[in-house]
């Protein structure tokens, strides 16, 4: 019953399988560090554990329950000579969630005051974050396991792959999110990202497949860019300091 385990093709998928959920975890760990970001400090890890819990829990849920996540690519109805299934609805309207809070977000980094502690002054509820955290991981979730179930055949390996994700997701999500919230040009640069990502979630939706690559690339390259950026301007805060106390 478990031959699969001793067999190498099964672990080389499992292994494939972690990194690509990994990879496609990195839009769910952004949109999580930019919405605990808005909390008070204390509750910031808190909020990152159960969102990414709540990842977990949507993914084994969607993994338990194939026959359904199957049948979310079968067409219900045509618009525009284009057939659309319950797959695509959940991507059209969560890409257009997406959308609209980074734009919104964007907006309020822009325009908002803060305090002196640099804290945001507007209150935002922890309960509110965690059910934006959940609608997101829902779509992102589905995005997941439909990659799970074409390339593993064994729901035990889909499962402990997806757990051993998440794990890693939830350790890097901590010092990512210190950087994101430490670095308000990265912060931007992440909602940026959403916004394309948001896009392409709606472009799935209606069957115009955007190779995830190129988006990929894209994110990567910025911020390399970005945090040479950060560097040469850190290089030249350290230089401006010491000619100021040599003065």
């Amino acid at each position: 019953m478990l031959d699969w385990v001793a067999d190498p093709q099964i672990w080389i998928g499992f292994l494939t399988l972690v990194a690509l959920e990994i990879v496609l975890g990195i839009d769910n760990i952004i949109f999580i560090s930019i919405l605990a970001g808005k909390l008070p400090p204390e509750q910031r890890d808190r909020a990152r554990v159960l969102g990414l819990g709540a990842a977990l829990v949507s993914r084994l849920l969607l993994l338990l329950g194939l026959s359904w996540v199957v049948q979310l690519t079968a067409p219900l109805f045509e618009v525009f000579g284009h057939e659309i299934s319950g797959r695509d609805l959940i991507l059209l309207l969560g890409g257009l969630f997406l959308l609209g809070k980074s734009v919104t977000e964007i907006h309020h980094n822009m325009e908002a005051p803060h305090d002196k502690d640099g804290k945001k002054a507007a209150a935002v509820s922890f309960t509110s974050v965690i059910l934006q955290i959940m609608v997101l991981d829902i779509v992102f979730s589905l995005d997941s396991v439909i990659t799970a179930v074409g390339m593993v055949d064994e729901l035990g390996v889909m499962i402990a792959a997806v757990v051993v994700a998440v794990v890693v997701m939830l350790f890097a999500s901590g010092p990512i999110s210190r950087f994101v919230d430490s670095h308000p040009t990265i912060k931007m640069l992440a909602l940026a990202f959403l916004v394309l990502i948001g896009v392409m979630l709606v472009a799935e939706g209606l069957d115009q497949h955007i190779p995830k690559g190129y988006i990929y690339f894209a994110m990567a390259f910025s911020v390399v860019v970005e945090l040479l950026n950060i560097r040469v301007r850190s290089r030249n805060a350290k230089r401006e300091a010491s000619a100021s106390k040599m003065k």
